[in-house]
């Protein structure tokens, strides 16, 4: 995607805030030009994810394109009994990811060591759902509805749920909603970029850098300002515009382009952390 995009963009500073598994679908936020910088206030956006899990046998990767582990059954799924068996999986817990995924072991992605059948072992990691609910149910598969903290697996609440059940499971289907304040009513197919970057129009699929982060408070600076922001100046903002703990705050010019992220230092006084 990072790739495609670079050439609809005509740049190569083009990034993620966060990775699809290959089959799942949906948002996927990009960051063009001067604002890949501000990916670092993004890693622990929230998630929102819709997907289908499919109960009577489990696979190696936890979806549907790895290999069976479990000898096939065949299974209807009993509502309470699902519900007891998801309840472990809402609120905070520790999770382990699936071998096949692109957490790191000792510098290698897991995934590598996996798909060459090599001992995958991966470390709990604290995660927490804030909501998971089972939208519809058919036979052996579950749609559920998921949100959840960053660095959460779906395919794992699967393969575990499965394993509660004894009857395996995996995650047939997987699409991201949301990513933070991203949602998925406002994004792009490759297919619309491609047209739009064709047509000369691609900055219409750019939200400006200075809409992004809508959490932080923007202060208008005036071009003095903006100059002494950009040699590394503190500055200050009005204390009608501050939040009550806030810790960043959004510096923009009067053309209204973001100039700097500032961090908070003294009451209304902000260092520039990040100038774009």
């Amino acid at each position: 995607m990072v790739n495609k995009v670079r050439r609809f963009a005509g740049t190569r500073k083009v990034g993620h805030l966060g990775t699809l598994d290959p089959a799942a679908t949906g948002v996927l936020p990009l960051v063009i030009g001067r604002a890949t910088r501000l990916a670092q206030f993004y890693t622990r956006n929230d998630k929102i994810y819709e997907g289908v899990i499919h109960f009577g046998y489990s696979t190696d990767s936890y979806d549907a394109d790895g290999q069976a582990t479990s000898p096939a059954q065949e299974i209807v799924l009993d509502r309470e009994q699902l519900e007891a068996a998801l309840q472990k999986f809402r609120g905070p817990f520790a999770q382990v990811p699936p071998p096949v995924s692109a957490k790191k072991i000792a510098g290698r992605p897991a995934y590598e060591m996996a798909r060459k059948n090599q001992p995958v072992e991966l470390k709990p990691v604290d995660v927490e759902v804030y909501s998971l609910d089972v939208v519809r149910m058919e036979g052996c598969e579950a749609a559920v509805r998921v949100h959840c903290s960053a660095g959460t697996y779906l395919r794992s609440i699967a393969h575990d749920a499965g394993q509660a059940l004894g009857c395996g499971a995996f995650l047939k289907s997987l699409r991201r909603i949301a990513s933070g304040d991203f949602k998925i009513e406002a994004a792009r197919t490759l297919e619309q970029l491609a047209a739009l970057a064709e047509a000369g129009r691609f900055e219409e699929a750019v939200i400006p850098a200075a809409q992004l982060l809508p959490d932080f408070p923007a202060e208008v600076v005036d071009a003095l300002t903006a100059g002494q922001i950009r040699n590394g100046r503190d500055f200050r903002i009005s204390p009608f515009h501050a939040r009550a703990g806030g810790r960043f705050v959004k510096a923009v010019n009067s053309e209204g382009q973001l100039v700097a992220i500032g961090e908070a230092r003294l009451p209304h006084l902000y260092h520039p952390v990040l100038v774009l």
